[in-house]
């Protein structure tokens, strides 16, 4: 059987409303909107972007993980999700400075 997804990006966009950290409120919304509509725009096939919930690790947030591997990235802006799409889906290469 052929793989079907070669990455699986997993970006928690979970908010909460009782003031404890969360991904949420740091743009994880937009930018995980961001990431899917780069990803598409390069045309990058066998890669899917999804919404998680809480992933368990807001206080380090905005997180993303991407399985295969488990490798866990915090980002904060276009420039470092732009940053995980060149090095690490599209050459294979993880993004030290981002790992967390």
């Amino acid at each position: 059987m052929s793989q079907i997804y070669k990455y699986h990006l997993f970006f928690c966009t979970h908010q909460r409303d009782d003031g404890s950290a969360n991904c949420g409120e740091h743009g994880s919304q937009s930018l995980r909107d961001y990431a899917k509509q780069r990803v598409k725009e390069l045309k990058i096939k066998k890669v899917r972007v999804n919404n998680a919930g809480c992933l368990s690790r807001c206080k380090l947030g905005p997180m993303l993980v991407i399985y295969p591997e488990g490798t866990w990235y915090h980002y904060e802006t276009e420039a470092d999700i732009d940053e995980i799409i060149e090095s690490h889906l599209l050459n294979d290469t993880i993004v030290e400075r981002l790992v967390k």
